[in-house]
């Protein structure tokens, strides 16, 4: 049977539990504080251990053995059940908050951690900022949804340093307008731009676990990892931690992937004066890479509303909430057939100035079309925040990027015209 590891309160032997307003390790019996470096030695010994596996009965079936560990209580001596990816957790019967030895020992001892920095009673605050300002969110929502649970989760993360070399050609546009008396013309100027140069990142994350959803966790970055400290299992008291189980090897398609759009969209930021740029081809190049593997703090909250289960998370650190709101239907139509109205009030009023009544139809549909799809699109949004991240913008090496090659060349335009119709002020 494996074991576990309580911090003791050396005061009134009371279990220690990591505090995120003070930052410091405290007791709850007696209130005495201890800094964690003080705690650092408890440490030295544990990693080494090993975790021994408890065969189950018959009644057990290979992957409930395989996934299942149980651990005794130093505190009440009551069996702990985990499963294997858990590093720390509380005891069902006394509360305890325990940590399991070995489970991030050897090779999986994380490198840093960043520790919770606001504590369970602030979670329902920062989930009130969210909602505040969702207009199809229905009224009834905030006052009749109920918390089902709120636990605070070290997240196993890998990230990633990179120093790259990138080379983009892009496909670009000018457009240009003018008129005579019969006719109105458009431009249409094509260039091939090319960029090329060098750039670093610090510290993309990726999601070491299977059972955290990937896009919610990229929804409440970024991380700052100005914050991260030398991991010390004393953190981790009085919060769930998982270890990862997904391997590095694993996530380095999903972080070359963040690296490469965030090297193409580096570079774009460089092409101005366009009024459209495509991407046609890119390579991207590592110089240098280095991963490391953290834990980053999660608040994850369950609410019930209407028989159904709503999951959010919020970044332990800086308060970011994510997680897919209820809609209702019935404002987002509502509130879609204002905007289109008064789209359509303003095509009305620039087509009747600008060309005369033959045009004022048409100008209204598409005003209509315009501010209606915009306005719907923006109120989605809002309610629909669980959205991957498309690059890696968020961590870019301040001063890094160099711009080594850099060429716009003219290919060909084209001109297009129209015959002009008769305005107000010809008739």
């Amino acid at each position: 049977m494996g074991a576990t590891y309580e911090y003791k309160c050396p005061c009134c032997g009371g279990a220690l539990s990591f505090d995120a307003e003070t930052q410091n390790v405290k007791c709850p019996y007696c209130d005495t504080e201890f800094e964690t470096e003080s705690l650092k030695e408890c440490d030295e010994g544990w990693q080494e251990e090993q975790v021994e596996w408890k065969s189950g009965g018959t009644e057990w079936s290979e992957e409930e053995k395989e996934r299942l560990s149980v651990y005794l209580c130093e505190a009440c001596g009551g069996e702990l059940v985990s499963e294997e990816t858990t590093a720390s957790s509380f005891c069902p019967y006394c509360g305890n908050p325990v940590i399991f030895k070995g489970r991030l020992a050897g090779g999986l001892k994380p490198d840093y951690i960043i520790p919770f920095k606001f504590e369970k009673e602030k979670v329902n605050e920062r989930f009130s900022a969210f909602v505040k300002g969702k207009i199809l969110l229905p009224r009834a929502f905030r006052h009749e949804c109920k918390t089902e649970e709120i636990k605070g989760l070290y997240v196993p993360f890998w990230i990633y340093d990179a120093d790259v070399t990138g080379r983009v050609q892009y496909r670009a546009t000018k457009t240009r307008y003018w008129s005579d008396g019969n006719y109105d013309y458009t431009e249409v100027r094509h260039y091939s731009v090319l960029r090329g140069g060098e750039i670093g990142f610090d510290h993309i994350p990726v999601d070491g676990s299977k059972k955290m959803d990937d896009t919610l966790m990229e929804s409440i970055e970024p991380y700052r990892f100005s914050d991260a400290v030398a991991f010390q299992s004393a953190f981790l008291s009085g919060f769930y931690t998982d270890k990862y189980d997904v391997s590095q090897e694993e996530t380095f398609p999903r972080a070359n992937e963040r690296i490469r759009q965030g090297t193409e969209d580096a570079l774009r930021d460089t092409v101005q004066g366009y009024d459209s740029v495509t991407t046609e081809k890119s390579s991207v190049r590592l110089n240098r890479s280095e991963v490391n593997y953290t834990l980053y703090p999660v608040w994850m909250m369950q609410k019930s509303w209407r028989d159904k289960k709503y999951t959010y998370a919020i970044n332990g650190q800086t308060g970011k909430v994510a997680g897919d709101l209820p809609m209702s239907v019935g404002r987002l139509i509502l509130f879609t057939l204002l905007i289109a109205l008064i789209g359509a009030l303003i095509g009305f009023g620039v087509a009747y100035l600008a060309e005369g009544m033959d045009s004022v139809i048409v100008a209204s549909v598409v005003g209509a079309l315009i501010a209606g799809g915009l306005a719907a699109l923006f109120l989605v949004k809002q309610i629909k925040t669980v959205v991957p991240q498309r690059g890696a913008s968020s961590y870019y090496r301040d001063g890094s990027l160099h711009i080594s090659e850099q060429r716009d060349t003219f290919l060909y335009r084209n001109v297009t015209r129209t015959k002009r119709q008769t305005s107000k002020d010809d008739k």
